[in-house]
């Protein structure tokens, strides 16, 4: 298996490429107003097979972004089993345009009735249980041999606990890492909005996290639907105390690569910059704080 997925493959700061922001970023590419715009992330799904103008938009950025994939249909915790056949074409896809990493949702999404597969259109949540882990940590290993590579999960946002759980969060994620030897595609957001949603402590949560195996991280803004209750919605800004997370997540574990997500309500290139350019002050301060700390 390659193992050559490493941190220095993408760094700094990511966005999300939607649609509405390519020729955004295509008119202002080379401007310093864009340039802490160090890698973009795309779904898979979305780019497979396309052709003409669109084609034509994903060998821009090619050619001038480092590019990572994240994946939206691959339920690894489903009960249907893994869609082979498009784990081929994402293999295909990725070393056709020499995308260094594929990451997927601890999560399942997929339901099968009378022996027809069907996609939710949701990300819900795996119970968290052994028999659970050895499940879930088979199919990732079905999914590295497949593509050749070790590929990461990201520990996904919920609003009910699945049912028969007998294990806390934090203790499957770390045990479905170990079994299945993946990386860890950190989401910021998505560990304060279950604390919220589940009253535990985002901080000792997040101190209980392998970071070695954190090769690339999230951050994004939540809707508040009650004081309990957050709603994952990547639609609004991102608030203080996740920012505060973030921040100590650099400094428990350096200053991993970091892609803002802005799926809703996406406002202009100009404005999103401004998160943007606030993750890149972050990262700089600690990687400036790392180096003071080496040269004491």
């Amino acid at each position: 298996m390659n193992q050559s997925h490493q941190k220095s493959s993408i760094n700094g700061v990511g966005l999300g490429l939607k649609r509405e922001l390519i020729p955004q970023i295509q008119t202002a590419f080379g401007d310093d107003s864009i340039a802490n715009i160090n890698f973009v992330e795309i779904a898979p799904e979305n780019w497979i097979n396309v052709s003409g103008k669109a084609a034509k938009q994903l060998d821009w950025f090619v050619d001038r972004y480092p590019i990572v994939c994240h994946g939206l249909c691959l339920s690894l915790g489903g009960l249907s089993p893994l869609n082979t056949d498009f784990l081929k074409q994402v293999k295909k896809f990725l070393q056709q345009h020499h995308i260094p990493l594929y990451t997927e949702h601890l999560s399942y999404s997929t339901d099968a009735y009378n022996g027809q597969q069907g996609y939710l259109y949701d990300l819900l949540p795996i119970p968290f249980t052994e028999e659970a882990v050895h499940y879930v940590a088979a199919r990732i290993r079905q999914t590295q041999d497949i593509l050749g590579e070790r590929i990461a999960v990201e520990n996904a946002s919920f609003y009910v606990k699945a049912p028969i759980s007998t294990m806390d969060e934090l203790s499957f994620i770390k045990a479905v890492l170990a079994e299945a030897d993946c990386l860890l595609h950190i989401d910021i957001n998505n560990i304060y909005v279950n604390s919220v949603n589940f009253d535990f402590d985002p901080h000792e949560f997040l101190r209980g996290i392998p970071g070695e195996r954190i090769v690339y991280g999230h951050v994004a803004g939540h809707y508040q639907q009650k004081p309990d209750l957050l709603v994952d919605t990547h639609g609004e800004n991102i608030i203080d105390p996740v920012w505060a997370l973030l921040e100590e997540a650099y400094q428990l574990f350096g200053t991993f690569p970091t892609l803002l997500e802005r799926d809703n309500n996406i406002p202009p290139l100009k404005l999103l910059m401004q998160e943007i350019n606030k993750i890149a002050t972050i990262q700089n301060r600690y990687i400036e704080l790392s180096h003071d700390q080496r040269t004491a």
